[in-house]
C-alpha cells in the first residue's frame, strides 16, 4: 500500500504541476494549440489508468492531458506537441486535442464529443478476437452520453460482451450546461444498470479508492466477460477550454468551487503519503517531478518544427 500510493502521487504531481507550467507559459502564444485543462480530475485518470496493465488501451476526449500523463508517465513528446514540435506525439501536427501513443497503450483522443467511444468498442472487438487478454478504458465526459453514439455503443458492448471500461468522468456540465437542464432523467447509472453491464459509481476524490474501483471494474469485465461502465464525479476547477477559471461567467458558484478544493485530490494523496514518508522525502519527489517537466518545456522550445512536407505525411484519405 505504502508504495501504491507513492506511485500514485508521482502522477498526480506530475500531472498538476505540468498542467501549472502550461497555464504559466500559454499567454507566451508559443503553444498553438486550444487548451482543455484536466485540473480537479486527475484521481480519476490515475486512478484508472495505474490499475490497468501496461497492455491494455485507452482512448480519450480533447481533455486529454491526464490520461496521456497518467498512462505515458513521459512528458517530453507532450510538451512538443503542444509547441507544435516536430519531436511531438503527431510530429506537432495534432496539438493538445489529439495526442496519441499507441505504443504505451493510448490509442487517441478525439476533439469531436463521443467520437472516441466507438474507437475503443473497435478495439475491444479486436482483442476479444485476437483474444489477447486486454481491457479498452474509454473516457469521455458526461456531455457524450448526450450523444446517440454512446447508447449504440453501450448496447453492442453488452450485445458482444466486450471487454471494455466505459468510464464517465462526470464534472456536471457540458461546456456551461449543467446535466438537469439536458437529462430527461434522473440518473445515468439507474438508466445504465438496465443494460447487461455491471455498474461502478462513486464522487470520492481520493485517487487510491478509483484505483481499487477499477481494479474490481476490470476483474467483473474479465470474468464476467462483459463491458462495466464507471461514473465517476469530479469538479473542473477550469474554465471548459482555456488556463484559467472565470467565475463571473455566472453558470456556477465560487462556493461549490470552494466545496471540493477542500477535497482536492493531490492534497488528498499528500496528506496520506505522510503517514509513511518524511516532508522531506516527499518534497524531493516534487523536485524531481519538477525538473522533469522544466527539462521537457526547454526540449520542446528548443526542438525543430516539422518540415513543409510534413504536411503531406500520413494522410490516409
Amino acid at each position: 500500500m505504502k508504495t501504491l500510493n507513492w506511485q500514485l502521487y508521482q502522477k498526480l504531481f506530475l500531472i498538476r504541476h505540468a498542467e501549472a507550467v502550461i497555464q504559466e507559459h500559454y499567454l507566451e502564444d508559443e503553444m498553438k494549440t486550444p487548451m482543455h485543462m484536466s485540473k480537479g480530475g486527475e484521481a480519476i485518470a490515475v486512478g484508472v489508468c495505474d490499475a490497468l496493465s501496461a497492455t491494455d488501451q485507452i482512448v480519450g476526449t480533447y481533455r486529454s492531458h491526464a490520461i496521456y500523463l497518467a498512462k505515458t508517465g513521459e512528458s517530453d513528446r507532450f510538451f512538443a506537441e503542444l509547441y507544435g514540435k516536430a519531436t511531438g506525439t503527431a510530429k506537432g501536427k495534432a496539438g493538445s486535442m489529439h495526442l496519441t501513443a499507441p505504443e504505451l497503450g493510448l490509442i487517441c483522443t478525439s476533439a469531436i464529443v463521443g467520437t472516441n467511444i466507438p474507437v475503443g468498442i473497435g478495439a475491444a472487438f479486436a482483442n476479444r478476437r485476437q483474444n489477447n487478454g486486454k481491457v479498452v478504458a474509454i473516457f469521455f465526459g458526461d456531455g457524450a452520453i448526450d450523444e446517440g453514439v454512446f447508447w449504440e455503443s453501450l448496447n453492442m458492448a453488452c450485445l458482444m460482451r466486450l471487454p471494455v471500461l466505459f468510464v464517465c468522468e462526470d464534472n456536471g456540465l457540458a461546456v456551461h450546461i449543467p446535466s438537469e437542464a439536458r437529462h430527461g432523467y434522473r440518473s445515468i447509472t439507474e438508466v445504465v444498470r438496465q443494460f447487461d453491464c455491471e455498474v461502478v459509481a462513486d464522487d470520492t476524490t481520493d485517487v487510491e479508492q478509483i484505483y481499487r474501483l477499477t481494479q474490481q471494474a476490470i476483474r467483473a469485465t474479465q470474468s464476467q466477460n462483459r463491458p462495466v461502465f464507471m461514473h465517476l464525479k469530479y469538479y473542473r476547477y477550469l474554465e471548459h477550454v482555456g488556463v484559467f477559471e472565470d467565475f463571473k461567467a455566472g453558470y456556477r458558484s465560487k462556493s461549490a468551487y470552494d466545496r471540493w478544493e477542500e477535497a482536492d485530490p493531490i492534497r488528498l494523496q499528500r496528506e496520506k503519503l505522510q503517514q509513511w514518508y518524511s516532508e522531506a522525502e516527499i518534497s524531493a519527489l516534487e523536485d524531481s517531478i519538477k525538473e522533469q517537466v522544466q527539462l521537457s518545456l526547454q526540449r520542446a522550445e528548443e526542438a525543430p518544427f516539422p518540415e513543409s512536407h510534413e504536411l503531406y505525411e500520413d494522410i490516409y484519405a
